[in-house]
């Protein structure tokens, strides 16, 4: 079987337009905005942004991630790994190209899920980037596992009452809708228990207590919502997908979403070298370059075999997603790339930042964006520690415990059997 991680010479062209795009127009954003990817637009940034979205639109390249059947492209996760790694490189990249997590997720599942007065009142604006959404998962009590959440959702006639507290609820502040896991069936196995809603902003009895703000912004500009559901109301037209497969609608929305994270993660890293390898060649301490120096040449080194590694890992995870069609045989791989990108993002950027000295450490430079990024990627959608277990249990179905007392590859017993069949000394046992 052969790997191929090439591309046709039409898309390559538009992933060098994308290229040129994002170090032309796009860096300029994160500069003069570098905390207001998530937030609406002003006036001023409106005018500045439609057009480049606009821009976009126009190359074909506007939300790139839904497949044709959802209105997209149908690019497939191999092209859309390279260009997630154009866009890693920029803060306001995704968002210029209609990829912003969590809105990509949120449309993927309405897209897959919601009925057509749902696309039309949610993903429609989601799509056009009119609008930002909320994904309210997690809980204060058991972050990510779905075994401790304890939100409800209990049907009263023809509608559904939602209460419960909702923790790192990701844009809640400006989000013009929520999509709600909650408890329907709390008798019912795990991956059964919960169901999704989609919940106007403007819908009575949410009340969000405070907005967590994460390393290197300002207190007040958190965006990471603690949120309470106080008997909020809503339809059962607001149900998104069936009763109680919650857990199959956020399934959905990860698969592709940690390929296009583990790729922007190696495109962050490559800055964070490119910056590195220009600071090793500009600056001079005792005589000689930084990039002179043994020890700085080896941290140049790691890096971009660390880099190749990841970047090899995440395109051949998106090439089997491509070939087979099915996220859940790649699983192991796709857990094994959410491990390993922050990881190596935390790592080029530590050695970037080292090799900056001072100035690495401040707002003068992205570095610190980028350390802050992985530490906090390293916990997103499920911490590292949990896709370890995964990869591991998907690793151990493809052996056998060993027959009898020793291992395999126990020499004595080897060698005992390779005298008997190729020597005819005694009887292999």
């Amino acid at each position: 079987m052969s790997w191929d991680f090439t591309v046709e010479p039409e898309f390559q062209e538009l992933l060098d337009w994308a290229e040129a795009f994002v170090s032309d127009k796009v860096y300029k954003l994160d500069v003069l905005w570098p905390h207001d990817t998530y937030r609406p637009l002003t006036e001023e940034q409106r005018r500045v942004i439609d057009p480049l979205k606009q821009a976009v639109r126009d190359k074909g390249l506007w939300a790139c991630h839904l497949g044709p059947e959802l209105g997209g492209k149908g690019y497939g996760q191999l092209k859309l790994a390279v260009l997630n790694e154009i866009l890693g490189k920029s803060v306001w990249g995704p968002r210029i190209f209609g990829t912003q997590a969590p809105d990509t997720g949120n449309a993927e599942i309405i897209a897959h899920y919601g009925t057509p007065e749902q696309k039309e009142r949610y993903l429609e604006p989601l799509l056009e980037g009119d609008i930002v959404s909320c994904f309210s998962m997690t809980e204060p009590q058991g972050g990510a596992d779905p075994g401790v959440f304890v939100t409800r959702a209990e049907r009263d006639g023809d509608e559904w009452v939602i209460n419960g507290t909702k923790f790192f609820s990701s844009n809640a502040r400006w989000a013009s809708f929520f999509i709600v896991m909650a408890v329907t069936n709390p008798d019912a196995a795990v991956n059964k228990r919960m169901s999704m809603f989609l919940v106007p902003a403007e819908t009575p009895g949410i009340e969000i207590e405070r907005n967590l703000a994460h390393l290197g912004e300002a207190p007040d500009d958190g965006s990471e919502g603690l949120v309470h559901y106080k008997d909020v109301r809503v339809s059962s037209s607001a149900l998104l997908g069936a009763e109680g497969d919650a857990f199959g609608v956020a399934q959905t929305r990860l698969g592709g979403g940690r390929v296009h994270h583990a790729m922007r993660s190696v495109g962050g890293a490559q800055r964070c070298l490119d910056m590195m390898a220009e600071r090793a060649l500009s600056r001079t301490t005792k005589g000689e370059t930084l990039g002179a120096k043994q020890a700085v040449q080896a941290m140049l080194a790691d890096s971009y075999l660390e880099i190749q590694q990841l970047r090899l890992l995440v395109m051949y995870t998106a090439w089997q997603i491509d070939r087979y069609n099915d996220y859940n045989r790649v699983r192991k791989d796709i857990a094994a790339i959410k491990i390993q990108a922050p990881r190596v993002l935390e790592a080029v950027a530590r050695r970037a930042i080292q090799v900056h000295g001072a100035l690495g450490t401040t707002h003068d430079l992205p570095l610190t964006r980028f350390y802050s990024s992985a530490m906090m990627l390293a916990l997103a959608d499920g911490p590292t520690e949990v896709h370890q277990v995964t990869v591991a249990r998907q690793l151990l179905r493809a052996y056998t415990p060993a027959e009898g007392m020793w291992p395999s590859e126990y020499i004595p017993a080897l060698r005992e059997r390779a005298e008997a069949e190729l020597l005819g000394k005694g009887e292999a046992r």
